[in-house]
């Protein structure tokens, strides 16, 4: 799927590295990304060992979530940033793909990443993939509680058959959480989020018993994928 246009866009970037070397980059990375022409908004993110939140962290595998002016500036960043050169030449594996918002709620550190960004029609079910960022600062009272709820939600989410593929990410250990996930179509994700009695109970307790300090949904139209996760693109 491809699209190309002036209007802001957004990208998920996910990096595997042979060795948990590839860690230092988090902190090397921060100042050329603050740097970068036309970058409205960033987070370098790591990664939970398995497809969703989890308390184990991989220490081989990083992600960069990224809101751009337009797509020209993250064209450019791709070919000639040491970011992205430092990814070609260092990272075993990564996938790179550009994101259209369709829809959104919330702040992610006080701000609205997306402001600015036009909404197109949401898109009906079966016109194509949309790809999902739900990402939440947990209130330390709460942790105990949204943790022993993670198990129930990712057995209800890996036995999703529209999900293409899921990865938790957090940019603070344990409390500022989200994940990243790739649904055949829109009512794929509405079939999870509405339907599934196990994330409709996490949802309601969500609200009811505030756990989260700020919230961000997002939907987006996925296109121009390229690279691979875990071994091949879901997106083809």
């Amino acid at each position: 799927m491809t699209a190309a246009n002036q209007e802001t866009i957004a990208s998920f970037h996910l990096v595997r590295y042979a060795d948990a070397g590839g860690m230092r980059h988090m902190a090397f990375d921060r100042p050329v990304l603050r740097r970068t022409g036309g970058l409205l908004f960033h987070r370098l993110l790591g990664t939970g060992r398995g497809d969703s939140m989890s308390l184990g962290a991989d220490l081989r595998r990083w992600a960069l979530f990224a809101v751009w002016r337009e797509e020209a500036d993250l064209a450019a960043f791709l070919d000639g940033s040491p970011v992205a050169r430092g990814w070609r030449r260092e990272a075993a594996e990564s996938w790179h793909v550009r994101l259209t918002p369709l829809a959104w709620r919330g702040r992610w550190g006080g701000r609205d990443p997306f402001a600015g960004a036009a909404r197109p029609p949401r898109p009906a079910a079966g016109e194509g993939p949309v790809a999902v960022l739900t990402r939440a600062s947990i209130r330390p009272s709460r942790l105990v509680a949204f943790y022993r709820a993670v198990p129930r939600v990712d057995r209800l989410l890996a036995g999703q058959p529209g999900c293409l593929a899921s990865v938790g990410v957090g940019e603070w250990p344990l409390a500022r959480q989200a994940t990243f996930s790739l649904w055949r179509d829109a009512g794929a994700v509405d079939g999870f989020a509405y339907r599934g009695a196990a994330h409709r109970e996490v949802i309601g307790r969500v609200r009811g018993e505030d756990w989260y300090a700020e919230e961000l949904f997002a939907r987006f139209r996925p296109f121009a994928s390229a690279g691979a996760w875990n071994g091949a693109d879901p997106l083809t």
